[in-house]
């Protein structure tokens, strides 16, 4: 095994574990293709922006090509349940087996550790309002935060109702999960043992030092070659929590440190990486794709300096308000801002903005992913307006 690797090799590694070597997107996609697609990341990070499409559809169709969302959407509900919802790269889907690896996020939660500050009253003072709610649940069934009577937040996204809080909470700290989303995209909630496989529930929980080791493991599999930094953000996992489990990884052999050339940090290759023979193939990445979503990873690894703009003023933003980067042949070449006009069923390209590296034939792919990506959401079309 080298000791000292080149940016272009640890690229490759990183492409490769990520599922884009020899990339194929082509004919129709399986089950199978979509769990074992799932398994390996390890997780898809849930957001609220639908602009385009939700960000969990999003990288498996950047891997796979245009899959059926509502067959993945039956593979997420179907019983008994494969995949959950919880805080592992932020809200994400996870498999269940994922579950007792994450109890120990639970326990901190439950003790008011770990979570926003808003909520961390709900395991103390104001608790007997978290346990009414709770029995609610219990002897009502599923609920949403707009299911409670007297529960309307002021208006804002972020300005949340005092049960959306207790609700959350108690989310936070495994006493409840997620039963489903609404088509608002709201939470529903429901007790584990009446969603979760009961198989999955009476698993031992690990001790927490080999929980986050084998998180850790699981980052690194999905990564390739990663710094300490990276692997605890898969997962997000604290620098202190993670400073144990990952000596327990070098000591075991599961990473390998080793250099990356114009890494300031300590590298870690996965035992098992490899940098696959062709890195070809074009595709968009969503914002919260796992290849990208780090941002200052991305920047190490593809020279690409990438930061989402939704929430930057208007008139400070460089390049849009939901742009997804355009990865063709192992690299970041192009970014473009996009949304899709569902009432008049077309994909707008509001922007689009080159890299100076960019090949002479840009272009013309990212207008045939674009095309694709039209039809994959169902889309007439495509519009280039005359600024872009």
């Amino acid at each position: 095994m080298k000791a000292e690797l080149s940016v272009s090799e640890a690229r490759r590694i990183a492409l490769t574990a990520q599922g884009f070597n020899s990339l194929s997107r082509e004919g129709t996609v399986s089950s199978h293709q979509i769990r074992k697609t799932i398994d390996h990341l390890g997780l898809l990070q849930i957001d609220s922006v639908n602009v385009l499409a939700r960000a969990h559809y999003v990288p498996l169709f950047s891997r796979l090509g245009a899959y059926n969302a509502a067959l993945f959407d039956s593979i997420i509900a179907k019983k008994p349940r494969s995949y959950f919802e919880y805080w592992g790269h932020e809200a994400s889907l996870l498999p269940v087996g994922f579950h007792p690896l994450l109890r120990w996020r639970m326990a901190a939660a439950y003790e008011g550790r770990g979570i926003w500050r808003q909520l961390e009253a709900y395991a103390g003072e104001k608790r007997p309002a978290a346990d009414a709610i709770l029995e609610r649940i219990r002897l009502e069934g599923p609920l949403a935060a707009s299911d409670i009577a007297g529960s309307k937040a002021q208006k804002g996204m972020w300005v949340w109702s005092d049960a959306k809080h207790a609700l959350e909470w108690l989310f936070w700290s495994g006493m409840i999960t997620a039963t489903h989303r609404r088509s608002s995209f709201e939470r529903v909630y429901d007790l584990p043992e009446r969603v979760l496989p009961l198989s999955i529930l009476n698993t031992p929980t690990p001790d927490s030092v080999e929980a986050r080791r084998l998180l850790l493991a699981r980052a690194a599999r999905a990564l390739g070659i990663a710094t300490a930094e990276d692997l605890r953000d898969y997962f997000r996992i604290t620098s202190p929590d993670a400073q144990l489990p990952m000596q327990h990884l070098i000591e075991e052999g599961t990473v390998i440190p080793v250099r990356v050339q114009g890494w300031k940090q300590q590298g870690y290759l996965y035992k098992h990486a490899v940098a696959g023979r062709k890195i070809e193939g074009s595709a968009l990445l969503s914002p919260f794709d796992p290849l990208i979503w780090n941002r200052s990873r991305t920047e190490r690894l593809f020279n690409f300096h990438y930061r989402l703009e939704i929430y930057t003023p208007m008139d400070k933003r460089q390049h849009g308000y939901y742009v997804l980067p355009f990865l063709m042949d192992g690299s970041l070449v192009a970014r473009v801002d996009l949304k899709a006009d569902r009432r008049n069923n077309l994909l707008v390209v509001q922007q689009t903005h080159h890299e100076s590296s960019a090949p002479g034939d840009t272009l013309e792919r990212l207008k045939e992913e674009l095309r694709f990506t039209a039809k994959w959401l169902g889309l007439s079309g495509v519009v280039f307006p005359d600024r872009s």
